[in-house]
């Protein structure tokens, strides 16, 4: 028996990274799960439907091919989203509607799109993926904490609207996490090796965050379990946003 058996979720996202430790996980827990991306991959789980999907534009269709496969959707983590490195005056008005447009906007899309399912389900939920940066100021984050900031401020606004509902709207606030889009910007700097070594001992633990680790932060919070729980945001950050390490 596991966790979420018999529900129906949408992970957008899920071709890789923690997308993809979410959907697997929630297969594993007897969920069906339905993985948007844009590059999708394979899958051997005949419990998984891959579904090629862009949260920069309209989400209904892909969201209705996974209700039309399953019967229905109860549980939607709105995980799919990009990076952006700079100060407030280093990336360009481009740069800054491109990452607003697909990390706060492509939640109102994925959202809008579930809607009139979840609301027909008795265990409506919605996991909305933050970040630390939300919350806690870090270098040569402007524009990437300002749209976590916007997801923040969007989660709270969702679950007041949506309680009445009874549909549950929580966030996960990953630290740096060892992902394949965190390799990405350490490929991008002049020694890789050093700038990792410095993410790692910005977390107290000494170490970045698995995918895995946050997946089962967001299979908390989707869960049946977490029935009481909504408008919250959940850490996984090694201690960086509560730990003060100072002797």
């Amino acid at each position: 028996m596991g966790s979420l058996d018999g529900l129906v979720a949408v992970v957008t996202g899920a071709g890789s990274g923690i997308g993809r430790a979410a959907a697997e996980l929630f297969a594993r827990e007897g969920a069906r799960v339905g993985a948007l991306d844009l590059d999708p991959g394979s899958w051997e789980s005949s419990d998984v439907l891959p579904v090629v999907a862009d949260v920069g534009s309209s989400l209904d269709d892909a969201v209705a091919a996974v209700a039309s496969h399953f019967g229905g959707i109860d549980i939607l983590i709105n995980n799919a989203g990009i990076s952006a490195v700079g100060a407030v005056d280093e990336n360009s008005d481009e740069e800054w509607a491109r990452v607003l447009d697909i990390n706060v906007i492509g939640v109102v899309r994925g959202t809008r799109a579930a809607l009139p399912y979840l609301r027909r389900s008795a265990h409506g939920a919605i996991v909305n993926t933050s970040s630390i940066v939300a919350t806690a100021g870090l270098v040569k984050r402007a524009l990437y904490s300002a749209s976590k900031g916007a997801v923040h401020a969007l989660t709270l606004a969702m679950a007041a609207d949506l309680v009445g509902d009874g549909i549950r709207v929580n966030m996960v606030a990953p630290g740096t996490a060892d992902t394949p889009w965190v390799a990405r910007l350490l490929a991008r700097t002049s020694d890789p090796g050093e700038e990792r070594r410095k993410l790692e001992a910005r977390q107290p633990m000494g170490r970045l965050v698995s995918a895995d680790e946050v997946a089962a932060a967001i299979l908390y919070l989707a869960s049946p379990a977490a029935g009481a729980t909504t408008g919250t945001s959940l850490a996984v950050d090694g201690g960086l946003s509560g730990l003060r390490l100072v002797k």
